[in-house]
C-alpha cells in the first residue's frame, strides 16, 4: 500500500492579552509551521484571547464577532500566504443574543472551506460556557479540504464517543479537537494526574474505535480567575495519535509548535484488520437517541 503523509503542525500558546497580541503570536507561529514543511495547522480553542468562561459576566460578549469578520479576514490572510489548510476556534456572534463557539476552517486560498459550532456545551466551576455558547446547529458535518475531509469538533465534545463516530460515519479522514482544558491548582497532583490521563485515553480511543488519526491542540499557562478562585492551569500535552491510538507526537506543558507526519494510509490498513463500522449492530442502537433507559 502507498504512503502517504501529511506534515501537521499544531501551535499549543499561553494567551498573551488582547487579540491582537494572540494573532501576531499566531501569525509568528503558523510562520514557523510553515517554514517547517506543515500543510495542516491546528490552533488551540479560543486562541483570540483568555479563557474567559471562568465566569459570568455581559461585557464578555464583546468579546465575539461575526463570521466572516475581522478575525476571520486576519486568519484567511495567513493561510493563503503560506499556502496551508489552517483550523482556528472563534466567539463567534451569529445575532445580538446569540452566540456560539466556533471552529472556523481555511483553505490554502484564504477562502472559508467550512465551519463547526460547538454541539457539547459544560457547565462546571470555572467552565460556564453554558452563559455565552448556543448549542451548534451544524450536526456533525466534516470540512472538506486539499489536504483530507477534516471532523473538526471543539474541546468539550472529546468526551462523547458519538460526536466522533458520527464524524468517521461521514468519512472523516482526521478527527480535530481545538482545545482549552487545564486542571485547578489547588487540586492534589493525583487528581491533577487522573484528569489529563483521562483526556488523553479519550482521544485514544477515538482513533482506536474510528481508525482515524486525532490531532487535539491545547493550551498552556496559568490564568487567573476574575471570581478569585484558584484559576486554570492549562496542562498543555496538545497530541497526534496515529489510528490505534499510537503517539505520533506529544508536547509538553510549554508553548510549542509541534510538529508530525501523519500517515493518510494507515486508516484504511488498520480498518481492514479492524472493520468496526462492519461489525456495528445498527439493528440495535436505537436506545443511544434516548437520555437514559429507565
Amino acid at each position: 500500500m502507498k504512503k502517504t503523509t501529511l506534515p501537521v503542525a499544531l501551535v499549543q500558546e499561553r494567551s498573551h492579552g488582547d487579540a491582537d497580541a494572540n494573532l501576531a503570536v499566531i501569525e509568528a507561529r503558523v510562520a514557523d509551521a510553515a517554514a517547517s514543511g506543515a500543510r495542516l495547522v491546528l490552533l488551540q480553542e479560543l486562541h483570540n484571547g483568555a479563557y474567559f468562561c471562568q465566569h459570568e459576566s455581559v461585557d464578555e460578549f464583546d468579546l465575539a464577532e461575526p463570521i466572516p469578520g475581522p478575525s476571520t479576514e486576519r486568519l484567511g490572510m495567513l493561510a493563503r500566504q503560506h499556502g496551508l489548510v489552517l483550523v482556528s476556534s472563534l466567539f463567534e456572534k451569529r445575532a445580538t443574543g446569540l452566540y456560539h463557539n466556533t471552529a472556523v476552517v481555511f483553505e490554502t486560498d484564504g477562502r472559508i472551506a467550512g465551519r463547526y459550532r460547538k454541539m457539547h456545551i459544560p457547565d462546571d466551576p470555572g467552565f460556564y460556557e453554558k452563559f455565552y455558547f448556543t448549542p451548534g446547529d451544524l450536526g456533525f458535518t466534516p470540512i472538506d479540504t486539499s489536504v483530507g475531509r477534516l471532523g473538526v469538533l471543539v474541546c468539550w465534545d472529546q468526551w462523547y464517543p458519538e460526536a466522533a463516530r458520527l464524524m468517521a460515519l461521514a468519512g472523516a479522514e482526521l478527527l480535530l479537537y481545538p482545545t482549552a482544558i487545564g486542571w485547578d491548582p489547588s487540586d492534589a497532583q493525583a487528581e491533577k494526574t487522573r484528569q489529563r490521563d483521562a483526556w488523553i485515553l479519550s482521544h485514544r480511543g477515538h482513533a482506536v474505535a474510528n481508525g482515524l488519526p486525532v490531532l487535539s491542540c491545547n493550551r498552556v499557562g496559568h490564568e487567573a480567575s476574575p471570581l478569585g478562585a484558584s484559576g486554570i492551569d492549562f496542562w498543555g500535552n496538545s497530541h497526534v495519535l496515529g489510528p490505534q491510538g499510537e503517539f505520533v507526537a506529544e508536547a509538553g506543558t510549554e508553548p510549542t509548535v509541534l510538529l508530525a507526519e501523519v500517515d493518510m494510509a494507515r486508516s484504511e490498513h488498520v480498518r481492514r484488520i479492524w472493520p468496526f463500522l462492519r461489525d456495528r449492530r445498527i439493528d440495535a442502537y436505537a436506545d443511544l437517541t434516548k437520555r437514559y433507559r429507565d
